[in-house]
């Protein structure tokens, strides 16, 4: 077999792999349906079989698309990850990282870790988002994201996993709370109180819910607010209990009148992980960044 697929081939076969169409496809590429058809055929003839399944509705890959589409995505992330590395190459480190992250990590180590990557190298830009830990998985594994922070058991495959650290979910409660005290508590058993949580797009919120829905319940916060102070004010005034991380409900019952209860269930003892693709196939501000997360 003799492939000669050159750049704008490849970039072409995403296009029409994402959009499911031909046209859109070469619309998005900036040529001629024709001249798109032409190259796609082409393509085929190199692999000698069908890479697509064309119909009224539109196209659909064969086994052989599937696997072009992979190694074509990452060919296209490889020469995005060149690009950042000779971008002002002797400059010092410059480009653009992104970090996919649950909350914890978000809201109790990432603030001070990035703060200290980010005065080193000023010029590297962090795109830090909030997901679900499944969510950030498949977003490493797929390029979506160059680094992933995750937490709970949750399979990595043949990523490149490191330890983060650890972290636990407890109850908060008033402090003259009927609970206050208790040695643990199930999940399941706070149900039937008044719940105080994050707002519905964060990963924690959709977290527990996931949990309330398998233990057959629902979970239907009476508030929802912005930050896990807010949670422990709202809780503190006596509206709810709530779920957070045990380090973050340490630190506020210093300062407010609330209790922390430790959840009997083994989820809720977590062990935080760094993920990558692979460490070595990291663009250069990115194999920083996460060699600076992964130092203790």
């Amino acid at each position: 077999m003799n492939l000669h697929f050159d750049l704008f081939d490849l970039k072409l076969f995403v296009y029409v792999a994402d959009a499911r169409s031909l046209t859109r496809g070469a619309e998005k590429a900036c040529i001629s349906l024709a001249a798109a058809s032409t190259r796609i055929k082409q393509m085929e003839e190199a692999v000698g079989g069908k890479l697509l399944h064309r119909s009224a509705q539109g196209v659909s890959l064969t086994a052989a698309g599937q696997a072009v589409l992979y190694h074509a995505k990452r060919v296209m992330q490889q020469m995005e990850h060149l690009r950042c590395d000779m971008q002002d190459f002797g400059k010092g480190i410059k480009g653009h990282v992104r970090v996919f992250a649950n909350t914890t990590s978000i809201t109790e180590y990432l603030p001070q870790k990035l703060a200290g990557f980010l005065t080193q190298h000023p010029a590297v830009q962090v795109d830090l988002r909030e997901y679900l830990s499944e969510e950030i998985v498949r977003a490493v594994a797929d390029g979506e994201a160059d680094i992933g922070i995750l937490a709970g058991d949750v399979h990595t495959g043949e990523l490149d996993a490191r330890p983060f650290g650890r972290n636990q979910l407890v109850l908060v409660v008033p402090a003259a709370h009927h609970l206050a005290g208790a040695a643990s508590v199930a999940f399941a058993d706070t149900l039937d109180e008044q719940h105080v949580g994050l707002h519905h797009g964060s990963a924690i919120h959709r977290f527990l819910q996931r949990r309330a829905e398998l233990a057959g319940r629902g979970f239907n916060p009476r508030i929802q607010v912005s930050s896990f102070e807010a949670i422990c004010l709202m809780i503190e005034a006596g509206v709810g209990v709530g779920v957070l991380p045990a380090s973050s409900a340490q630190r506020l019952s210093m300062a407010m009148r609330i209790a922390t209860v430790a959840l009997s269930d083994a989820w809720a003892e977590r062990e935080l992980k760094l993920i990558a693709r692979s460490r070595e196939q990291l663009p250069a501000s990115a194999r920083e960044l996460f060699d600076h997360l992964v130092a203790p």
